[in-house]
């Protein structure tokens, strides 16, 4: 339920949508830092580093709404009416949001109740860990032969199933980013072993840009045991695709199995 709006002079409700971009502070732009600078409130998710919360002025309320779990409290109802409930009693509402607000983060909801009260708002995007995280590890999403396009898919839909679109996904010669996978990698690989990809390269990348980030290597046919050697765990996602053998890790796996080719 939406609190009645305190009447307090000079109040100018706003929510500004920023992305806080894949974990590493120094990849939050500009923009969002001129955001925070003029923010009332901050709602920030559990994902997105606490270190951008210094550009915010102190004193201010800087409020937790989690989001790594299905816990009520944070449902995305809950965190929709905070912000509204926020920006009518407080004013400037900074919705720090990790990556990018409109990539696989429910941005579009939360603008979309804001404006059903009449609230200004703004997006500022992020950078998205989809295409980030494997950056800076150096794996392109399309390079020459290897790759014409890209896919962004979620690894699992509302209902908590195995996506529709992996599917069709795993057909193509696309490069395939899999989000909120990480859980069901095994169910994940079975579907491109079923389309005879059993060597196609492998990247797992949990926290990418962050100081613990890990990464696993490996094709569809061993990389959930490389996952489970290595404990990734969420928040990770998974690079399919053959410009993942461009990354220096993959090297001796291909050296590997050019043995093994050559001995049968």
């Amino acid at each position: 339920m939406i609190l009645n709006k305190v009447e307090k002079a000079n109040i100018e409700p706003k929510i500004t949508l920023v992305g806080a971009g894949p974990g590493d502070p120094d990849l939050f732009s500009l923009k969002g830092v001129k955001a925070l600078k003029t923010a009332d409130v901050v709602l920030y998710d559990a994902n997105v580093n606490e270190a951008l919360l210094c550009y915010a002025p102190e004193g201010i309320p800087k409020v937790y709404v989690g989001k790594r779990t299905d816990d009520e409290d944070f449902s995305q109802d809950a965190v929709n009416k905070l912000i509204i409930d926020y920006a009518l009693n407080y004013g400037h509402v900074v919705r720090l949001k990790s990556g990018d607000p409109f990539f696989f983060a429910k941005g579009y909801e939360e603008i979309d109740a804001a404006e059903s009260y009449s609230i200004p708002t703004e997006i500022i995007p992020g950078i998205s860990s989809a295409t980030g995280a494997p950056s800076l590890q150096k794996i392109p999403m399309i390079y020459k032969d290897l790759s014409e396009s890209f896919w962004a898919v979620t690894g699992t839909n509302s209902k908590g199933e195995i996506s529709e679109d992996l599917y069709v996904a795993a057909k193509t010669k696309a490069t395939i980013v899999v989000l909120n996978g990480i859980e069901k990698v095994k169910e994940i690989t079975a579907i491109f072993q079923r389309e005879n990809k059993g060597l196609l390269p492998v990247a797992v990348i949990q926290n990418g840009s962050s100081k613990d980030e890990k990464i696993a290597i490996g094709i569809v046919d061993t990389i959930a045991e490389v996952v489970e050697d290595k404990r990734i765990q969420a928040p990770a996602l998974l690079v399919f695709g053959d410009v993942v053998s461009l990354h220096p890790q993959f090297q001796p796996i291909r050296d590997f199995y050019e043995i093994i080719a050559e001995e049968y």
